[in-house]
């Protein structure tokens, strides 16, 4: 099956039929390949996984060689949230299109990425109705929350990462995340690296592999 989305996909290396799957999506700018990286180093420890690492939906504005979930440039927080909401749409097609071509559920399934990936995936998530299993989210934040807070439909497992030298997405995002998450009574996990800039540090990685573990297997 071609998926709506350009995907690079990393088959199960158990070479069986997929258990679960685990999509991620990448920052501004960036594409699948770039995010599938991280799926590359999961893979060896979750050999009945499939990864799906999508291409966003629209090229991006500041990046031509690259794809972004929604514009950020000169936009109104309106406008932002007016586009994130045509990008959800496409990540819930994906989402359903994995599990159609997998045979799937919804609770096989983890959901996450970096930066403005993290923050689709986060939007996404907690307005869908059959619940995912997971949302992984790193150096990312809630696009708004007013909207989220009167949307929130599920309630999948979630972790948050960020490094406190971020500079892109400052540490402010998690915070503020963590403040919605307790006020709407989640149990969500965070971790805060030291020293870190805007990017996926080896503790990163190995937290995320570890949570996917914990929930999927």
């Amino acid at each position: 099956m071609s998926y709506s989305l350009n995907t690079t996909i990393l088959e199960p290396l158990s070479k069986v039929k997929p258990k679960n799957a685990v999509i991620l999506c990448h920052g501004y700018g960036g594409d699948g390949k770039d995010i599938s990286i991280l799926a590359n180093y999961w893979k060896f420890h979750l050999k009945d996984t499939i990864f799906i690492c999508p291409d966003a939906p629209e090229r991006c504005a500041a990046s031509p060689s690259g794809y972004q979930w929604f514009d950020l440039m000169d936009q109104s927080p309106e406008q932002i949230l007016s586009k994130a909401l045509i990008a959800e749409m496409k990540l819930n097609k994906l989402i359903d299109e994995v599990k159609l071509e997998n045979d799937l559920t919804a609770d096989k399934i983890i959901i996450g990425g970096f930066s403005q990936g993290c923050m689709i995936s986060l939007q996404t998530g907690l307005k869908r109705k059959d619940k995912v299993n997971s949302i992984i989210g790193y150096s990312g934040k809630i696009i708004d929350t007013n909207h989220l807070n009167q949307n929130i439909v599920s309630r999948p497992n979630i972790i948050l990462m960020h490094g406190d030298a971020d500079q892109v997405v400052t540490i402010d995002g998690l915070l503020e995340a963590k403040d919605f998450f307790n006020k709407n009574n989640y149990e969500i996990e965070t971790k805060i690296f030291k020293n870190c800039e805007h990017r996926i540090p080896t503790e990163g990685s190995s937290s995320g592999l570890e949570f996917i573990k914990k929930h999927l297997y």
